[in-house]
């Protein structure tokens, strides 16, 4: 590597330090992101089989020895809308309180930074640092104020924050194919407010909400290939494996196994078709496994309806479902300086009705989002990326108190993505 390659690996290392405290706070996917990085966000998340970006390791690390020499970041302001409108009666202590609650603090700045350097003409290595997601509401009035007879405190909501390092070597191994991995590190922090209402029905009713700040550390894998089968096409596959959390004690009376949040694994399978000279076109699918994780697939129901109390195995969670994300998007060459991009990515929904009035604290919606996008080379070294994101508005509706069947929870939530980043190659 040269001495200038150096000297931005170094900066990119320091920056990243730096970073690690800052706050991101996305919901997309469930609380998965939709992309990592503007050029990425740019196609609705498509990045897993075919991509030259700073961050593309983050989405699938065998990209490492395509990416080449490349240091950068990026910059995302994330402004979602969100709220919940609770209707109908039901017996005192029992229901909730009826009316719409809009969740405050509606614009979140989320960086990202990395370096990718190749060690001769066959493998590289990157060091990355991102935000993979999170979850925040801050409604002003309480929903679950009186509910088993308990006054719950305002503002109501919660707020989880993760921040991830990941370190990736990719190689080409022959034949088109080039593999990648290496570890995958993790800290998040999580806080609740107002759900003192849920007292009765949990094991540690201390350690349930209004505690502060809890932080929580872990670390798990990141793998993937790419094959370039042919001039006009090339596969890739990324699997980001459980990531192993140190468990929440300051909520461990919220969380299912006495305060465990791990993050569940995840799969992307994806195809870029290189029409022409010019033209690029991908699919995607990716597949998360919330499933595996039970504080967030246990059925609320578990402890409302006598079953393990909260925090304890098989206790309430939010009752989400496995997803699975379908993308395509589109790149256009348009002169040797700028690149275009589109794409738009459907999902599957997040839960069922039966579970709505947990999801009050963390209504994700979000099925469809739209993209756009695009890089200018300013000069041989440095380009900047822009991308716009529209995730429309998705409302869920359903009778979901079991101790008031006649209220109906609606949750609603849409959001808009702006992001620019910053590449130096060498």
């Amino acid at each position: 590597m040269s001495s200038k390659g150096w000297t931005y690996a170094a900066t990119a290392a320091a920056f990243s330090i730096g970073m690690v405290s800052a706050p991101p706070a996305r919901a997309t996917n469930g609380y998965f992101e939709n992309g990592i990085g503007a050029i990425s966000e740019g196609e609705a998340g498509i990045g897993v089989s075919s991509s030259d970006a700073v961050m593309a390791a983050a989405l699938n690390p065998a990209l490492g020895v395509q990416a080449g020499n490349t240091a950068g970041g990026c910059l995302s302001i994330f402004m979602p809308n969100r709220s919940a409108t609770v209707t109908g009666t039901g017996p005192a202590g029992a229901a909730l309180q009826t009316g719409t609650f809009n969740s405050g603090e509606g614009v979140f700045e989320v960086p990202c930074v990395g370096g990718n350097f190749k060690m001769g003409d066959k493998a590289a290595v990157s060091v990355l640092l991102y935000a993979n997601g999170g979850m925040n509401t801050d409604y002003a009035g309480n929903p679950f104020s009186g509910f088993h007879g308990v006054t719950g405190s305002t503002p109501m909501g919660v707020d989880l924050e993760q921040v991830f390092l990941q370190t990736s070597y990719a190689r080409k191994i022959g034949y088109g194919v080039t593999l990648g991995g290496g570890p995958l590190l993790a800290a998040q922090r999580f806080q609740a407010q107002g759900l003192q209402p849920f007292e009765a029905i949990s094991a540690h009713p201390q350690d349930l909400s209004n505690s502060g700040y809890d932080y929580s550390y872990g670390a798990g894998f990141r793998v993937g290939a790419l094959w370039d089968a042919a001039p006009w096409v090339s596969a890739g596959v990324s699997y980001q494996s459980r990531i192993w959390m140190t468990n929440f004690n300051k909520y461990k009376g919220l969380f299912a196994d006495n305060g465990n949040f791990d993050i569940p694994p995840a799969i992307t399978e994806g195809l870029t078709f290189h029409l022409s000279k010019t033209l690029d076109l991908a699919v995607e699918n990716e597949h998360i496994f919330f499933s595996s994780v039970d504080s967030i697939s246990n059925p609320q129901n578990n402890s409302l309806s006598g079953g393990p109390l909260m925090g304890q195995t098989g206790g309430s969670g939010f009752g989400w479902n496995d997803m699975n994300v379908y993308r395509i998007g589109a790149q256009w060459h348009t002169t040797d300086r700028l690149t275009l991009r589109t794409g738009y990515s459907h999902a599957t929904d997040f839960t069922n009705g039966a579970n709505l009035m947990f999801n009050i604290i963390s209504p994700a919606t979000i099925k469809d989002h739209a993209s756009i996008g695009g890089t200018y080379d300013l000069t041989s070294a440095w380009s900047v990326s822009l991308a716009y994101t529209h995730a429309f508005s998705k409302t869920f509706s359903a009778n979901a108190n079991p101790y008031a069947p006649g209220q109906t929870v609606n949750l609603q939530m849409d959001q808009n993505d702006a992001t620019i980043g910053v590449k130096y190659k060498w």
